[in-house]
């Protein structure tokens, strides 16, 4: 019986959108090629020092939540080259010592990286334990990527975009580096919930069965001024119904539950950190949201109606661009226009419906399947 091949799938918590297409493919791996291949999904910070872990992973979630003006600063100080090679170097130190341990434990047959910051470190421990193994990196954001994912532009790179080729062409990188390929997403994704199976989920999570449902939705810790949306959504458009995730904050799922209590909102449910996004998305009419890469993307397959009230310069600008571009969703900060823009989509069927017949114009896929299937044929 012939061994099975090692694929080393590398990612980082910074966010969900570099784990989240990491285990979409490694579960495909699985189900389709799982006599051939085991695809092992790797935290490269497993072992690394506590205090840089806390920096890069909390850091991260905290400035965006609470600083995002000195996360943008950041970011666009990260985008000097100079700086840029500093800051890998430095992640790279600390990271190599347990990418080496793991690498002479087990040499891998294809190694796919999720995250910029492990490309150098992971280069260079191929490198120091001669080990030949094709290397594939899948940049997560798809239409304003991070020039930290370029500094070797001799990478062979997965994209999701033609607008980030056309990008990557103009920085020096070959064309025949840039595989384009659909947004990846839970395999779930690819099928939305049918309109006969709307009605049994909705009396089932308890949803009135005749009212419109908006959706706040934000990441793993809550859309930013959640609160705020709630509170103006809920004192205007008491005929619909809302639903908001607060995933890991808290905070804001005490203060939206004595808001509740306060008000007796008996047409607002409040959720925290949970695994029913797929649900509640497909039962939603409206969903209000940051621009993160995987959740516009899943609200957009599952054909809804995206309201963008923030997104985070300049990494998800094109996020915001793109929705907007092609008059797939809204783009409104101004939180007190919220109640009236909404109710002007629901309540005009025209505007409605314009909305869902340019998503459903882009033809949008998932991308799990044909990244799959290109990971596994790969050769450098």
């Amino acid at each position: 019986m012939n061994q099975k091949k090692k694929y080393f799938l590398l990612y980082l918590k910074t966010g969900g959108g570099h784990l989240a297409p990491a285990k979409s493919i490694a579960n495909t791996l699985t189900h389709n090629y799982g006599d051939e291949i085991d695809p092992i999904l790797i935290d490269g910070f497993k072992k690394t020092n506590k205090i840089v872990k806390w920096l890069i992973e909390d850091g991260y979630r905290i400035l965006q939540a609470k600083a995002r003006w000195l996360y943008q600063t950041l970011y666009l100080v990260y985008k000097s080259s100079v700086i840029g090679k500093m800051n890998s170097n430095t992640i790279s130190f600390f990271v190599k010592p347990y990418l080496r341990e793991l690498f002479r434990e087990t040499k891998p047959d294809k190694v796919i990286i999720f995250h910029f910051f492990l490309i150098q470190p992971l280069i260079e421990v191929l490198e120091e334990l001669n080990i030949e193994a094709p290397v594939i990196t899948v940049v997560t954001d798809p239409y304003t990527a991070h020039p930290l994912w370029f500094l070797r532009k001799d990478q062979n790179f997965i994209v999701f975009s033609e607008r980030l080729i056309n990008w990557c062409v103009n920085k020096g990188i070959t064309r025949d580096k840039l595989h384009l390929f659909p947004f990846i997403l839970n395999e779930k994704f690819s099928n939305p919930l049918k309109s006969n199976e709307i009605a049994p989920l909705k009396k089932k999570l308890g949803f009135d069965l005749n009212k419109n449902i908006i959706l706040i939705l934000g990441g793993g810790d809550g859309i930013p001024k959640g609160l705020k949306i709630l509170k103006i959504l809920s004192s205007k458009l008491d005929e619909v119904e809302i639903a908001i995730i607060c995933g890991r904050n808290k905070s804001l799922n005490k203060k939206a539950t004595r808001l509740k209590e306060k008000n007796n909102l008996g047409n607002l449910k409040i959720y925290g950190y949970v695994d029913l996004i797929y649900d509640l998305i497909n039962l939603s009419d409206i969903v209000i949201t940051k621009c993160g890469a995987s959740t516009f993307m899943e609200i957009l397959m599952c054909k809804k109606i995206p309201v963008i009230t923030n997104y985070i310069w300049e990494q998800e600008k094109g996020n915001m661009e793109y929705l907007v571009e092609k008059r797939m969703g809204i783009y409104e900060p101004d939180i007190k226009k919220l109640p009236k823009l909404i109710a002007g989509i629901l309540w005009n069927k025209d505007t409605y419906n314009s909305y869902i017949e340019n998503i459903n114009g882009e033809y949008l896929q998932n991308g799990f399947l044909a990244v799959s299937k290109f990971i596994k044929g790969f050769t450098n």
